[in-house]
């Protein structure tokens, strides 16, 4: 058991009335689900001042980061996000987890949303629900990384720092793009998928696209390593695919892959004056290193810092965003520089 569930985490489920989509389209009513840990606190003026916002990836959930590797890492006692200090908020995104999703009955009918409408979202909850009006800390892993990005244009002022962890701020093209576009052309081009009408997934198409996913997050110096013959290769990939096809939903996949078509916070970069300690690993497929674009953009805003995580026994490919280990004594400085005195 993890300190999260050790210590208990508070569930709850937030409902916008009426709520617009960047795309035009609306949904009479948009379910949130969202986990707390901690309680919060609140400064002489009575702002909420030890609430810190964790974001999670693209398929992933709230529960994402309860993961040990991560949770067990920072939430302890005398840890960097010390829950009994820390006020935890994690969101459950639009189309995923027990939020609002194709999957519970619009299907590709579903409006068309994207990282704005998260942001935009999130932002109500904050406010309307857990009347947080002010962040400590936005720490965002993979998809969470951009919506960080996100939340620096768009609220500039409601958060003292930023964390973005395994992204660049830029729009998604080059062979980021590419794969992403495949893996959902995949799910379109298997018959089964049906333009969505499906009554049962289509299996084809979903192996397909997950084959790019495995390939993406994936770390080739760990899959070498625990996977050194070509049975052991095999057999992992099968027994992968079976547990990521079991839980995807071919139509809430196409909606949370593309989400990202329309993220591009490079041109507004000057206009995030929040402190952000931006961190990346070398091992990223995603966010490849030789393509230099954080240290082209990083000085574009005027109190960030950019940290390359070096190829180690103890880096996961993109997946290193979550093995916080690796990275928890640069969170801790972080934290400790963007204190309010």
């Amino acid at each position: 058991m993890g300190i999260a569930e050790s210590e208990g985490v508070e569930s709850g489920t937030y409902l916008i009335h009426d709520f617009h989509f960047g795309s035009g389209e609306s949904l009479p009513e948009l379910k949130l689900h969202y986990l707390t840990l901690g309680k919060p606190h609140r400064d002489a003026s009575g702002h909420t001042d030890n609430a810190v916002l964790l974001l999670h990836g693209t398929g992933g959930n709230a529960h994402s980061l309860l993961n040990p590797a991560f949770s067990d890492v920072l939430f302890g006692p005398g840890q960097p996000l010390d829950i009994t200090r820390f006020y935890l908020i994690l969101p459950d995104d639009i189309g995923h987890g027990e939020s609002s999703k194709p999957s519970n009955g619009l299907r590709m009918h579903f409006p068309q949303y994207d990282y704005d409408d998260m942001v935009a979202s999130q932002h109500t909850m904050l406010l309307e629900v857990l009347h947080v009006d002010h962040l400590r800390l936005i720490l965002g892993t993979s998809m969470g990384c951009m919506q960080t990005f996100v939340w620096g244009e768009t609220f500039p002022t409601f958060a003292d720092a930023l964390a973005p962890f395994a992204c660049f701020p830029i729009e998604l093209a080059g062979r980021n793009r590419m794969w992403r576009y495949m893996a959902m052309q995949i799910i379109r081009d298997d018959p089964a998928w049906n333009h969505g009408d499906y009554t049962t997934e289509p299996v084809e198409g979903l192996r397909g696209a997950n084959d790019l996913i495995l390939i993406a997050g994936s770390a080739p110096l760990q899959l070498q390593k625990n996977h050194p013959t070509r049975a052991q290769a095999e057999a992992y990939v099968d027994d992968t695919l079976d547990t990521l096809i079991a839980r995807t939903d071919a139509n809430d996949f196409l909606y949370y892959v593309n989400a990202s078509r329309n993220y591009n916070p490079e041109p507004k970069l000057d206009t995030i004056t929040a402190p952000v300690l931006w961190i990346n690993s070398a091992d990223d497929f995603i966010n490849p290193p030789e393509l230099g674009i954080p240290q082209q953009l990083v000085t574009r805003m005027p109190h960030a810092r950019f940290i390359l995580i070096p190829i180690s026994d103890a880096t996961r490919g993109h997946g290193t965003h979550t093995q916080a280990a690796v990275w928890k004594d640069y969170l801790v400085d972080f934290l400790a520089q963007t204190e309010k005195k």
